[in-house]
């Protein structure tokens, strides 16, 4: 079996934890202590959450996306988009931005290099506490689920607090959308709370071939 060579890594900001880039063929994984955060060959989860965030806004719609990765929520959701569409990329590991402009980019077919594309080194929160009434969606794919696996600042994200900045965010009939490796009653029972309509959407790492089952919250700001 070919095995797996260590391209990169980088210090998380404001943590201790360390993101550290592989390949193996035209394999790549991104991992975080002994977890595998995500893999090209799996991102059919991906790929759902960009093109439901695509179907449910206008053509020319401005979109957050809080998580770069490996692009393909970008990806997806600029296949969808029209070209007066904008979306933002909020990635708080530099790096990981370096590595999307390099060897990982051609996985995903170099999405940020897309014109309606901007990337803004940082931290999402702080977009979503400073622009208010300003998204038509906003798509959060920074861990594993509603908790902070990547950093810890991110459980804000989570929190009551945090999901009604997001929801103040949002234009009227925007949508909030949360990639997650699992469920948590405790979660959709706060983005209720919050003000969202909230449904919960399956989805599988390898779109229609099935694969690992993952879930996506989709809240709407009525």
């Amino acid at each position: 079996m070919i095995p797996w060579v260590l391209l990169g890594s980088a210090k998380v900001p404001g943590d201790d934890g360390e993101l550290r880039l592989y390949q193996r063929g035209s394999e790549f994984s991104i991992r975080i202590g002994q977890y595998e955060l995500m893999n090209s060959r799996v991102h059919g989860s991906e790929d759902a959450l960009g093109l439901l965030a695509a179907q449910r806004v206008r053509a020319r719609a401005r979109v957050l996306v809080g998580g770069l990765g490996m692009g393909f929520t970008t990806a997806a959701l600029l296949k969808e988009l029209g070209p007066g569409g904008e979306v933002i990329v909020a990635e708080l590991v530099p790096e990981v931005v370096a590595w999307n402009r390099g060897p990982l980019g051609e996985v995903a077919g170099y999405p940020i290099n897309d014109t309606r594309v901007q990337v803004r080194e940082g931290d999402v929160a702080a977009i979503l506490r400073s622009e208010i009434n300003a998204w038509d969606a906003i798509l959060l794919d920074v861990d594993n689920g509603p908790a902070g696996m990547t950093a810890k600042a991110n459980d804000w994200l989570y929190t009551l607090e945090g999901l009604r900045a997001s929801h103040q965010a949002l234009r009227s009939g925007g949508m909030l959308a949360i990639w997650s490796s699992g469920d948590d009653a405790s979660f959709t029972k706060r983005m209720k709370q919050a003000g969202f309509a909230t449904e919960k959407i399956p989805v599988r790492g390898r779109g229609a071939a099935g694969g690992p089952r993952y879930l996506i919250w989709a809240g709407t700001r009525s």
